[in-house]
């Protein structure tokens, strides 16, 4: 063992110099300026006005477009996708709302828009916003253009079903890729379905499902360097993959990638547990997801990760060291970025989260976000940095699985520089709330100096388990139960 291996397994052991970590993240807090990058400026009467959620975000070169819903509605989506595009690296916003989704902008057709993704065909030079447009008829997928990241299209439809929910899209980005230019859009209504477009997404191929009709919820498509599509998803009992390795024409079995043992937030906070996924320049997939297999008793959830070369072999999962394994803190709701121009150990990841500073806090929670960065693929992390917060739940805009900031989130890198945007709660003033989508003025970085922290070594509990029950509804707002037969108990292996 090196003297460097040893120092971390010190650091990891007995979370040194506890006073050193509260300076330094007081001098950091002292230094995050958060910028509000969109506001709800909507005054339909089926909206929880000034309210935002769940945000994803896509960078390539200097632009980034973030993209969200604007004024919650109760029981399902927002009045409108929002999108808020910066094409300096940052340094200002561009805000505004996708144009002829729903009847609350621009003449669309739907009532309401939810679960916004954010992607970019280079090949075509196109950016390409999905989302899950609702009718009277049901939900779909749709997807609207731009060449950027400014002026929207109205919207395409990938999929007119009526039953669909929690849509990803991703393009192939890959020049030397022999499917270079496709971009692939998932989707689920308990089944797991696929749809490619090879035209910058004006037009998209049939729905097609795994080879084992495999269900799954909350996927996110990665593409690696050399065209195959892999895509990590949420499954019955835990997380799984499957796999393309002809652009899309077929896909295969689900793989297992590893069980999901979870502690339930206090307060009723709408908080699934949904994977983060991104891709490093190699093609490395890093899969985080909130677990409480390190836990004594499951009292809080950790942010673990998996990860794998080839879609097919994946890592056990290992603990984020955000705090101590003994730590109050329950950690949920991950959004992890990758920067595209780095691979392996020297991968640059960073991680941005909700959390509870105190896990058993009944129905007086207080909600913040906060992050964390790896220089190393993984291997360390600094100590978790709040970014905003405390927020009540009681400000948060309520839906049928309780209060909600998102249901996943992101961080993108932009030339080399990481951001993060996230949805940050004021107190309510004049019967409105106060809810709005953030970013910050500066990258999320730390000083090369700041403290790493390692897991290595450390073992999930024996016999964890969850603290509550099987998945009930196969979407997130309890409108389509999964039958008691495809209910699986949540696992108590690793």
């Amino acid at each position: 063992m090196t003297s460097g291996d040893r120092l971390l397994r010190l650091l990891s052991s007995s979370w040194l110099s506890v006073t050193l970590l509260l300076a330094l993240t007081s001098s950091l807090q002292a230094q995050v300026q958060l910028v509000k990058i969109s506001t709800d400026a909507f005054h339909n009467s089926d909206s929880q006005h000034k309210s935002e959620v769940e945000p994803d975000t896509y960078a390539w070169g200097s632009t980034m477009v973030s993209a969200f819903q604007v004024a919650r509605i109760f029981g399902g989506g927002g009045a409108d996708i929002g999108f808020a595009t910066t094409t300096d690296a940052g340094k200002t916003w561009t805000q505004g709302y996708l144009p002829g989704l729903t009847d609350n902008f621009k003449n669309g057709s739907f009532q309401a828009a939810s679960d916004a993704s954010v992607a970019y065909d280079a090949k075509h030079g196109v950016w390409l916003i999905s989302a899950l447009p609702i009718g009277f008829s049901g939900n779909d997928v749709s997807v609207s253009r731009s060449a950027d990241g400014l002026h929207w299209s109205k919207p395409i439809l990938v999929d007119a079903s009526g039953g669909d929910d929690k849509n990803w899209t991703v393009c192939d980005n890959t020049a030397s890729s022999p499917f270079y230019g496709n971009c692939y859009t998932e989707w689920d209504s308990g089944t797991i379905f696929m749809s490619t477009s090879s035209d910058g997404g004006l037009t998209w191929g049939p729905a097609k499902t795994t080879a084992d009709d495999a269900f799954g919820i909350g996927g996110q498509p990665l593409v690696q360097p050399n065209g195959k599509v892999v895509v990590p998803i949420a499954g019955g009992n835990g997380m799984i993959a499957f796999i393309s390795t002809d652009g899309g024409v077929s896909w295969g079995s689900s793989i297992n990638v590893a069980s999901v043992i979870s502690h339930a937030e206090d307060g009723g906070l709408r908080s699934p547990g949904l994977p983060s996924a991104e891709i490093d320049h190699a093609g490395k997939i890093y899969l985080v997801w909130p677990d409480c297999r390190f836990r004594q008793g499951c009292t809080s959830n950790d942010l673990v990760m998996s990860s794998s070369t080839n879609g097919t072999s994946w890592t056990n999962p290992i603990r984020i060291p955000i705090d101590s394994r003994t730590s109050t803190v329950d950690h949920f709701i991950p959004g992890l970025g990758v920067d595209p121009a780095t691979s392996g150990t020297s991968a640059h990841l960073t991680l941005t989260y909700y959390y509870y500073p105190v896990s058993a806090c009944g129905n007086n929670c207080n909600l913040s976000v906060g992050f964390t960065t790896s220089q190393d693929g993984g291997r360390t992390w600094t100590a978790g940095k709040k970014l905003a917060g405390p927020m009540k739940l009681s400000w948060l805009p309520n839906t049928f699985s309780g209060p909600m900031v998102a249901d996943y989130l992101s961080t993108s890198y932009v030339n080399g520089q990481p951001f993060g945007v996230f949805v940050v709660a004021g107190a309510p003033s004049g019967g409105v709330l106060n809810q709005a989508v953030y970013t910050t003025k500066n990258p999320l970085l730390v000083a090369d100096n700041e403290p790493r922290f390692s897991s290595r070594g450390e073992k999930p509990v024996p016999n964890a388990k969850s603290d509550h029950g099987p998945r009930q509804f196969y979407d997130d707002d309890w409108k389509r139960p999964i039958p008691p037969e495809k209910q699986l108990p949540p696992p108590n292996r690793r």
